[in-house]
């Protein structure tokens, strides 16, 4: 509707004058909001207010000149003017009714849109170091990441979901330690358990794995165990398939699938950053200082070059990410998104300087970022710190257990990704019209307890009579169903899947609101059957809205 109303005021402000060739709406922009009230009309635009300068007009002149221009339609009922010049949209009942359709006709693909036309899209998300069970933090970053990836392949984007692993380095020597000194007998309360290892029961879960010489399977490798607690080599890829493996429980509990597993220790072993670190250096864009190889990342908007090459030996731990972006790149991703968590923030302008810094033609901005805050989990009004299988942290796994899948991946990915979360267990796991998973799949459950009721055939309602379709309530729910589209185009353009968590809300509320004020199953068969076929459209809507969040649509409760 907005494009067709969209072009209505184009055609008719290219009408109003000569002038008006210079003051293309094309090139203005044309925009139509959605008042908030409705006696304000069902759209609303400030065009008038855009043209008056280039036409040197008043606006409110120049909006009775637009609708006196504006091309007849069959959706318009009327068209007012207010204020200073806003022309407002008043829709006939046939341009309401007309949503139901048009849902009927999409089904499942209603809301979708081909904005990324096949191109290809890479998502990284949780990317968790192999030390460790998920915690509630990376919980997060799967929730959004895998909501991104629903919302992107919806917008028509070709997704690839990839997890990376930082399988090297300082904390996998850490965790390598830990669990040969328990292999050992030696416990976090022992003054030679390793200062800062991982204190965690999952480490003496790990070690008694690897003196009975268990075989562990994660993904896309196999280890068996050798048992000798002196091989600390055996031990690390003992340990690092272990917790691989137990991420994979964790993901397949959280109903998170991944297309990709990279590894940093492949970056390494394959020479990928090696033979960045040559192509950096052939750029023109490094130099040598205290025996340390720097980048001039301060030519590509830092506050100050960085080391490559530390002076004793080793990259610092930007130029592996460097080379990993750089191998997404040759995998021909037009567009990639990592999303991380808030403590990746200084990363991002290194990253970035690095892959210009390569004069290959990556783009500015490349990749993009989506940034979470952390999470703080309350119960009975108290903040839960830890927990005993991890040791210092809440898992994804404990939150899971407790409040389900559904409520789990809703309430990580129902608020802004950038702002503080509390997760309230007692709240999630209520069932009551105050927790949004219960009151949003309610809804969904309740049109399909009426629709069992009615028995009647699905397909017929493609024929029903909308006209009836007159209530307050039914208006206001056909306006609802007309702006999914554009909530998940606009959510996909923000990277906001909470945008998707906020109108199903707003849409299980106004089902609520017409299921408390009206009858479905009437004995005037005409009103009966376009009702059903107006809840059969919200019930696909709501289902619809939810996949794209990856919870349930529930059709009993």
């Amino acid at each position: 509707m907005k494009a067709h109303l969209t072009e209505l005021l184009g055609i008719a402000a290219k009408s109003l004058s000569a002038d008006s060739a210079g003051a293309d709406p094309g090139v203005l922009g044309i925009q139509l909001e959605r008042p908030k009230n409705p006696e304000h009309g069902d759209f609303s635009t400030n065009l008038a207010m855009l043209l008056a300068k280039p036409l040197r007009q008043n606006p409110r002149a120049i909006a009775e000149k637009l609708k006196a221009s504006l091309p007849a339609s069959e959706y318009v009922a009327r068209v007012e003017i207010a204020g200073a010049g806003f022309i407002n949209f008043y829709l006939s009942p046939g341009a309401k009714q007309a949503v139901v359709r048009q849902i009927q006709q999409a089904g499942e693909h209603y809301g979708h849109h081909l904005t990324g036309a096949g191109r290809k899209l890479q998502i990284e998300f949780v990317s968790a170091n192999p030390t460790g069970p998920l915690h509630v933090g990376h919980g997060r970053g799967a929730a959004v990441g895998d909501c991104l990836a629903r919302l992107m392949a919806a917008n028509g984007w070709k997704v690839t979901r990839e997890f990376y692993y930082n399988d090297a380095g300082a904390q996998i020597d850490n965790l390598t330690k830990s669990v040969q000194a328990r292999c050992k007998g030696i416990g976090p309360e022992h003054p030679d358990f390793p200062e800062d290892g991982y204190r965690g029961e999952y480490i003496a879960d790990i070690a008694e794995a690897y003196m009975a010489r268990q075989t562990v399977i994660a993904d896309d490798m196999n280890y068996t165990a050798s048992g000798d607690p002196e091989n600390a080599e055996s031990i690390r890829h003992f340990a690092v398939a272990y917790l691989r493996h137990e991420q994979d429980l964790d993901l397949k509990a959280f109903q998170i699938k991944f297309d990709v597993f990279s590894l940093e220790s492949a970056l390494y072993t394959t020479g990928k950053v090696e033979n960045t670190v040559q192509a950096l250096i052939e750029s023109g864009h490094t130099y040598q200082q205290d025996e340390a190889l720097w980048l001039r990342t301060t030519e590509f908007g830092d506050d100050k070059d960085r080391v490559m090459r530390k002076r004793e030996g080793g990259y610092t731990y930007f130029v592996p990410d460097v080379a990993y972006h750089l191998d997404k790149w040759n995998r021909g991703f037009s567009r990639v998104i990592n999303e991380q968590g808030a403590d990746h923030h200084s990363t991002i302008t290194r990253v970035r300087a690095g892959l210009q810094a390569l004069d290959i033609g990556i783009p500015q901005g490349w990749p993009e970022y989506v940034l979470h805050q952390m999470v703080t989990v309350m119960r009975g009004g108290e903040e839960v710190k830890i927990s005993k299988r991890a040791g210092s942290y809440v898992t994804l796994r404990d939150l899971i257990e407790e409040v389900g899948c559904d409520a789990t991946r809703y309430f990580l990915a129902a608020r802004r990704a950038d702002s503080q979360l509390v997760f309230d267990i007692d709240l999630a796991r209520a069932q009551t019209n105050d927790n949004p998973v219960y009151y949003i799949q309610y809804a969904h459950a309740r049109i399909c307890s009426v629709l069992s009721q009615w028995g009647g055939d699905l397909h017929a309602l493609k024929a029903a009579d909308l006209g009836p379709l007159q209530a307050g309530h039914e208006t206001a729910l056909m306006q609802r169903l007309t702006e999914f589209p554009e909530v998940v185009h606009n959510a996909a353009e923000e990277l906001a899947p909470h945008m998707v968590a906020n109108y199903l809300k707003d849409l299980a509320s106004d089902l609520h609101s017409y299921y408390n004020a009206e009858q479905f199953l009437v004995e005037d068969e005409p009103l009966k059957l376009a009702r059903m076929a107006l809840i059969s459209a919200t019930r696909q809507v709501l289902r619809n809205g939810l996949d794209l969040l990856g919870v349930g649509a529930p059709e009993k409760m």
